[in-house]
């Protein structure tokens, strides 16, 4: 019994390490006020707790399908020339990483009133970034059209992501609902008639079609997502089964635009387990702890 219970302690001690240390790196030095902010505020929300969003935006997934979208987001020349150009990916891609995760976390867990203020700060934001590509087209961040692809890769990858290894996956009213939950926050961002529907979504996805190529600037912050990260050593391994299953959720189309090997057989029988694997392990390190008994 006595070497039952000293193991038990030394999986919780491991698991709390672990998970402290994820969530670190993801919400930053400021998650412990910014969670208890966000989840102890009273007031009402924009979901409910059984909500299809808050499904998806709370399970380990998440990890697999937001580096699916940023190489997604990627393929809209314009898009991708204000990311290079403004967001810092390089020089600060934790910092980049922790805004973006306290922004989900907050439209999809916090009060109305400060879901309301996280998307008027990014809109705010947004009106500030604008420039010109490489080829001298214009761009705008705030602009409806580029803020609904952005929309459509973010929600089109975390879904994609969900259902192939989330703990739950959707059914497909689910999907539907989980669509609708996010056309509330798109709306705030600025984007116009968001889609509320798979149907609706995969029909906007075909309309951009026809922008979409992978810049030099895209492939570029490919090769940094995905060979150069920067992540400890030790955490290289388990980073390359995520990013190897990111690249393995795109559309097959997406993946040869950016130039990225995809083997059926070893995406079937290697990368996806293994992608089961890590994501399993990232949600045992991460799940609330429990007391244990003598």
């Amino acid at each position: 019994m006595r070497i039952v219970q000293l193991g038990t302690s030394g999986l919780s001690g491991l698991r709390g390490q672990l998970g402290r240390g994820l969530f670190t790196r993801v919400a930053g030095p400021d998650g412990p006020r910014n969670r208890a902010r966000i989840h102890e505020t009273p007031g009402p929300r924009w979901f409910e707790p059984q909500s299809p969003v808050r499904r998806v935006h709370g399970d380990a997934s998440m990890f697999i399908g937001g580096l699916s979208a940023l190489l997604l987001q990627s393929l809209h020349p314009l898009a991708m020339a204000a990311v290079a150009a403004h967001s810092g990916y390089r020089g600060d891609p934790w910092g980049r990483l922790q805004r973006t995760s306290t922004f989900l976390a907050t439209t999809t867990y916090g009060t109305a009133e400060h879901a309301r203020q996280a998307c008027e700060q990014v809109r705010s934001v947004h009106e500030r970034i604008h420039g010109f590509t490489a080829e001298g087209d214009e761009y705008h961040a705030a602009d409806p059209h580029l803020l609904g692809w952005v929309h459509a890769a973010e929600i089109d990858s975390f879904l994609r992501a969900h259902q192939r290894y989330g703990t739950n996956p959707l059914s497909d009213d689910g999907c539907d609902g989980y669509i609708a939950d996010t056309a509330r926050i798109a709306t705030e961002l600025g984007v116009v008639d968001p889609p509320r529907n798979r149907a609706e979504l995969a029909e906007l996805f075909a309309s951009y079609r026809p922008e979409l190529r992978a810049t030099a600037q895209a492939r570029e912050a490919a090769r940094f997502l995905l060979l150069n990260p920067p992540v400890p050593l030790a955490a290289r391994l388990p980073y390359g089964v995520l990013a190897a299953n990111a690249v393995s959720l795109l559309p097959s189309w997406a993946a040869r635009e950016l130039r990225l090997p995809r083997l059926p057989v070893v995406d079937a029988w290697c990368v996806r387990p293994l992608g089961s694997a890590v994501t399993s392990a990232v949600r045992w390190a991460m799940a609330p702890s429990r007391p244990t008994t003598s």
